[in-house]
């Protein structure tokens, strides 16, 4: 492993990429990164840039860059020059080749991902190289957005989820003085959109680096093209990037427009978001007009088919949660677009699976239910919960009589609907240690309940300040994981029969 030396750089005598004392890593870089973002707050910007400049040269910094390429989900996806690291020694050899002196970004790679309406979302893929320096260069960046950032955004930010936002649009509308309009908005192709040279200019990293990577260009069915507007999609820097151009949306109008009895809240996730007024007149007449204000600065403009100008007695959609009051009572559930599209991947994946294994397969449909759960446990969701389990059981059994075309449905149900204590559910055996054990069918309508509780929205996790915060919430949410395998898993008076 490396040395630290007396400035507190580590050496670069590293030894096999196995051995690498990871925490030693992370304190280090974690340790610059709470200076970064002090000297934010502390407006003391030639500061912030020398110790940017010093980060992004460490060692630590960039072996930890690199560890976040090959770990994360596209490290087994290329770039243009076809390249992956996938061997200790191409790891070792991509930490020592990220210099900035010679530097040169490749095009991307530009393929198409379906999206839900049918369209086509593009992705901008970097080469490894360019995405371990995007790495590097966000590790500096982050601090400087999360000490800027607004309380209510929510999207691509440390520690905080979907969930947060969601809590925070309860805490804004449940109250019965709690405004009843809300305007829906949705930017407009945000990441294709964002003007360059706004960004080359308000953005506080090396310019030379990043007009790179503006102006890279993609490859797509051979062809380069150039770009002339956005940050690609695929790209790592690009949510910080994003989220930094529409940082000061919420301060901005708490200032402009704010005032006794307007009732203005902005919540963000990345590049939708809604905000809240007493009357639809100050929505439509006061804060529209800053909002495009705002974004045309930017470069970006609001998708006016995805614009919408709400009573809290309508509802909205949100993030895929509804969002509804029913007299006085504020009500949360998933969405119905949202339940279907889930469901409807349930009916795939089942039709789809009638060769696999039995235990293979359910432990590939218990993952897509726990997933789903876990994502909207927070909100008012057991109806929706128990409607799914009852839809999957009729999938089940069809499964069942499609997997076994010559048998009846009672030798199917006696093969796989076992007694669990008083239930019968679906459950599949499988080999483990040389043991067969059994596989039940993961229950949706089990999965307790519970309240998110909102984060703070002054909290970010590089303010000392908060440390203690920070390690209490993941303290609830341990214990909180451990509560959950112990409540689901078989207890005693419930082992099979």
């Amino acid at each position: 492993m490396t040395v630290a030396l007396a400035t507190g750089a580590p050496s670069a005598n590293m030894g096999s990429w196995a051995s690498i004392d990871w925490t030693v890593v992370y304190k280090f870089v974690h340790r610059l990164q709470v200076r970064i973002a002090k000297a934010v707050a502390e407006e003391r910007w030639h500061k912030v840039a020398a110790l940017s400049r010093l980060l992004t040269r460490s060692y630590y910094a960039k072996l930890w860059a690199v560890r976040r390429v090959v770990t994360n989900k596209g490290k087994n996806t290329a770039g243009v020059d076809r390249v992956l690291w996938k061997t200790p020694k191409q790891k070792v050899n991509a930490v020592n080749a990220l210099r900035q002196r010679g530097y040169q970004a490749l095009p991307l790679r530009r393929i198409y991902i379906p999206k839900s309406n049918g369209k086509q979302r593009p992705l901008g893929i970097p080469t490894m190289k360019d995405r371990a320096m995007q790495a590097l260069y966000a590790l500096a960046l982050t601090p400087i957005a999360e000490s800027q950032a607004d309380a209510n955004s929510y999207g691509f930010r440390e520690k905080r989820s979907v969930a947060d936002a969601i809590a925070q649009c309860f805490n804004c509308l449940a109250k019965k003085v709690s405004p009843q309009w809300i305007l829906e908005a949705d930017i407009k192709a945000c990441f294709d959109e964002i003007d360059h040279d706004w960004l080359i200019q308000h953005s506080r990293m090396d310019k030379r680096i990043l007009r790179q990577w503006l102006k890279s260009g993609y490859i797509d069915q051979g062809v380069f093209r150039q770009t002339e507007k956005g940050t690609p999609q695929g790209g790592i820097i690009s949510p910080v990037i994003a989220n930094m151009a529409l940082n000061r949306l919420e301060t901005m109008l708490q200032k402009t427009v704010a005032r006794r009895g307007a009732c203005i809240n902005v919540i963000r996730y990345a590049d939708d978001f809604i905000i809240t007024g007493a009357t639809p007149e100050i929505l439509m007449e006061e804060v529209k007009p800053q909002v495009e204000t705002f974004l045309g600065r930017r470069g970006l403009r609001l998708n006016e088919d995805k614009t919408h100008l709400r009573h809290i007695e309508e509802g909205f959609d949100f993030l895929g949660f509804n969002v509804r009051k029913y007299g006085q009572k504020l009500l949360i559930k998933p969405s119905r677009d949202k339940v279907s599209s889930f469901m409807e991947r349930i009916r795939d994946y089942i039709k789809s699976n009638l060769s696999v294994s039995a235990d293979r397969f359910l432990r590939g449909l218990n993952s897509r239910l726990r997933g789903f759960a876990n994502f909207y446990r927070h909100v008012v969701s057991k109806k929706t919960f128990s409607e799914i389990d009852r839809q999957v059981y009729q999938l089940l059994r069809n499964w069942m009589l499609r997997r076994h075309r010559n048998k009846t449905l009672a030798w199917c149900k006696r093969k796989y609907i076992k007694r669990w204590g008083t239930r019968w559910q679906f459950t599949v055996s499988t080999i483990k240690a040389g043991k067969v054990k059994p596989i039940r069918l993961f229950k949706v309508a089990d999965l307790p309940i519970i309240r998110q509780v909102k984060i703070l929205g002054t909290a970010h996790p590089y303010d000392p300040v908060y440390a203690e915060y920070f390690k209490q919430r993941r303290n609830r949410q341990w214990l909180r994981r451990k509560k959950d395998r112990r409540f689901l898993a078989v207890p005693a008076i419930e082992r099979m029969v």
